[in-house]
């Protein structure tokens, strides 16, 4: 049996440690907001593109597939940035490259606010994409590391929720910004999270778990390797990889192009566009709260089970909506099922793997899940273009499926202590 198998794959404890009943401490909690204010930073920027999608396109006289190109190459970025920042953080310290990944972010999302063509926007915005994809598995790593056993999906549910509350600032922000200065506008106030992120992640030091780790170890292994250590790792990996995957695709397929279909085809004004997508948020925050509760009491894969049945559910009911105010309100429970999964990513990710690839295995599957993830846009719009939108979002139901079946090769490791 291998390193891995032994520490990551091994059954959770029958009984209660003394660790498992502590009160999370004043760093853990501080770890938890700082990276909750950085994943707010990544949840502010992916939607302010959705918001802007119609006044770029109409600056810059954009089809529809170089539109989603924006998001698409954004998420390319992220995938790039998260599999660099997460092998950088397990070899150099996980707030060191936080900071690092906040700094690229903002200079970057600051100049897409002065971008003078397309191909500039284009490469602004992967580049600020590659900042925002250290933010997840580094800022989760982070938190799981510092938090109680017992109450760790809870903590990670927090930080997933930092999402949540950059996209209502989104929601927010595109209704008063764009109307006042435009779409460059949205960007240049993009810069003021990353800032905060930036004030708050400087007090705080290294994870007691990583620094023993250095301590202990002259020479860490690529982490990498980590992730397919034996057959067993191996298997795991890839539905992992599965299930951040579909996650994400379910999410950027409905939030990138539900605010223009609701313009289009439904006849809602802007306003009204944004208003239900702070709905559609809410319903997500409340989701990923349950989600991490429910991974606490019950445990990671029944919970994962419960919500992407409830997903597939209300994708299909949703997709037969047609009034304003049954798509409003269909939105909250649509959203609460198809992100709530995401409150519990970060504790599984983290008791899966040991901390010296901890961050690596974090950000990686979840940034190649999101890679696969920024198709959604391109997808999505080919498919509304052939078939119409209630087809194409009713099609999302299906990859749901995929992740009840990867599902059944992941271990179940609800309190256990990280090795």
């Amino acid at each position: 049996m291998t390193d891995v198998d032994h520490h990551a794959m091994a059954d959770p404890p029958t009984s209660r440690t003394a660790a498992a009943d502590e009160k999370p401490s004043r760093y853990g909690i501080q770890a938890v907001i700082g990276a909750a204010v950085g994943y707010a930073m990544d949840g502010f920027d992916l939607l302010i593109i959705g918001f802007a999608l119609t006044a770029i396109s109409a600056t810059f006289h954009l089809s529809d597939t170089q539109a989603g190109s924006l998001s698409t190459f954004t998420l390319v970025g992220a995938v790039v940035g998260g599999v660099v920042f997460g092998i950088l953080s397990d070899y150099l310290g996980r707030v060191r490259v936080l900071t690092w990944s906040i700094l690229i972010f903002a200079v970057f999302t600051g100049l897409s606010a002065a971008a003078w063509n397309y191909e500039s926007l284009l490469a602004f915005r992967v580049l600020a994409g590659i900042g925002l994809g250290g933010e997840f598995g580094i800022g989760m790593t982070l938190a799981a590391e510092a938090w109680p056993a017992k109450k760790r999906a809870r903590a990670t549910a927090w930080v997933a929720n930092g999402w949540q509350g950059g996209t209502l600032l989104a929601s927010a922000a595109a209704a008063i910004l764009i109307p006042i200065g435009g779409w460059r506008l949205l960007f240049v106030v993009g810069i003021f999270p990353a800032i905060i992120a930036y004030l708050l992640r400087r007090r705080l030091h290294e994870p007691d778990m990583f620094t023993k780790l250095k301590a202990e170890k002259a020479k860490t292994d690529f982490p990498v390797r980590k992730l397919f250590a034996d057959v067993r790792t191996t298997r795991t990996t890839i539905g992992l990889l599965v299930l951040t995957s579909v996650q994400n695709f379910g999410y950027y397929g409905v939030i990138t192009w539900m605010p223009t279909y609701l313009s289009r085809s439904v006849g809602s004004s802007f306003n009204k566009s944004v208003a239900w997508t702070a709905v559609t948020v809410v319903g997500m925050i409340i989701g990923v709260f349950i989600f991490g509760k429910m991974c606490d009491t019950v445990g990671r894969r029944k919970s994962f089970f419960v919500f992407e049945i409830g997903a597939i559910v209300a994708v299909l009911v949703y997709a037969n909506l047609s009034s304003s105010t049954a798509l409003l309100f269909g939105g909250l429970v649509m959203g609460a099922f198809i992100n709530g999964a995401m409150g519990g990513f970060g504790a599984l990710l983290a008791e899966l793997y040991p901390t010296e690839a901890r961050a690596t295995a974090q950000n990686v599957l979840w940034n190649l899940g999101r890679g696969v993830a920024g198709f959604a846009p391109l997808i999505i719009a080919a498919v509304e273009t052939a078939h119409g939108f209630p087809f194409a979002i009713s099609t999302l139901a299906g990859i749901y499926v995929l992740a009840m079946i990867a599902l059944l090769v992941i271990p179940e490791r609800k309190g256990a202590e990280l090795a």
